[in-house]
């Protein structure tokens, strides 16, 4: 195993603990900041490690498509060619090819579609992906899996996990890197007979850690945190739990209670660079007039550039005559936010009261 993860302390079923990798340990519960195409949009290393970031999240989908996993390997891996040398996980692509519909089609040996880009025809097999994870040279790859939509009726669902379960056993097969951990996803949609069906068939390959995919993609709310509640006690305590593509900020204290261990979302950057400003106080849209003259920094419980050396009012302007330098700006920020916000959540299960966390942050932000 390229990973060891340790259990420091439970509270309820919320877990704080370490994941110890070679490029350096994250704290859990963690947020990992997306860099789908190599770079966190809005931000430089040096940034993201002020902001304390421990692990970012890339895709094999993008890199492989540009600049292409082999001229990254060629340039020396990942890490060197990004000047990051913490931990990276990858997804393996499944997302994003879920997202081409109507330029994908699912078969037995993988999902080919056509190249967003420029018409390439591809086949992504569980091999490929694997591969392309090890040429790329990152520390936690994620199995290739099949995403149907959260509307998807049981018969789909039910495909899709039998179909993940066997490209998940390809992935492992494949796999050369014995340093490169490998995290299987756990589908089934809002059915809990299907995701109790693809818990088992991946907890029987005994991967490094398991992620639970396939939420946030046209479920309603309710359905939302049932089932990735009740998925959470499926995955094997002595393992890292990976909950894909969930952000708002009440959402990953609440699944934290629920005992994820690892989150991701482009939310903040996307957010930030949109005009929405994540605060102690809630939401923010820095482009509204109220703003043009207010003197206050963003947040007073920030310790961020932005908010320790600017006021409201310059944000607002500098979106107004849309200038890049708002989008650092406001992205350092909100990147601050969730990470601060991972903190806390971990402070909260040291001592106890993430019950009190989580009644803060449903008052403040709201559904």
């Amino acid at each position: 195993m390229a990973l060891e993860f340790s259990l420091l302390k439970k509270s309820g079923r919320g877990r704080v603990g370490i994941i110890k990798t070679k490029r350096g340990v994250i704290e859990t519960p963690n947020f990992m900041p997306v860099g789908s195409k190599g770079a966190v949009k809005g931000l430089n290393v040096p940034l993201l490690k002020e902001a304390n970031a421990q692990i970012i999240l890339l895709n094999t989908f993008h890199l492989y498509l540009r600049p292409s996993s082999k001229r990254i390997e060629k340039l020396g891996g990942l890490h060197k060619f990004i000047g990051w040398d913490g931990p990276i996980l990858t997804d393996s692509g499944g997302f994003q090819a879920f997202s081409l519909s109507p330029l994908k089609k699912v078969t037995e040996d993988g999902i080919k579609f056509s190249s967003p880009i420029d018409g390439q025809k591809v086949n992504l097999t569980p091999e490929l992906s694997i591969q392309i994870q090890e040429e790329l040279g990152v520390d936690i790859a994620m199995v290739l899996d099949h995403l149907s939509p959260g509307t998807a009726q049981e018969k789909e669902q039910e495909f899709a996990v039998n179909q993940t379960a066997k490209w998940a056993e390809r992935c492992k097969n494949s796999l050369k890197n014995k340093e490169m951990s490998l995290f299987g996803i756990v589908q089934g949609g809002t059915f809990k007979r299907l995701r109790e069906l693809s818990a088992e068939k991946l907890i029987e390959l005994n991967f490094d850690g398991y992620a639970a995919g396939g939420f946030c993609v046209g479920e309603d709310k309710e359905n939302f945190r049932e089932v990735a509640s009740f998925t959470a006690d499926l995955l094997p305590e002595e393992k890292p739990r990976y909950l894909m593509g969930v952000g708002k900020p009440q959402d990953l204290v609440e699944a934290s209670m629920w005992g994820y261990d690892l989150f991701d979302c482009v939310l903040p950057t996307r957010n930030a660079r949109n005009g929405q400003l994540f605060t102690s106080k809630g939401k923010i849209t820095i482009k509204r007039a109220e703003f043009m003259e207010d003197d206050s920094p963003l947040d007073e419980k920030c310790e961020c550039y932005t908010c320790k050396n600017l006021e409201k009012a310059y944000l607002n302007h500098l979106f107004r005559i849309n200038d890049p330098t708002y989008i650092l700006l406001s992205t350092i920020h909100n990147i601050t936010f969730y990470l601060n916000l991972m903190k806390r959540i971990r402070k909260a299960i040291d001592f106890e009261t993430l019950d009190d966390l989580s009644k803060e942050m449903k008052e403040v932000y709201r559904d």
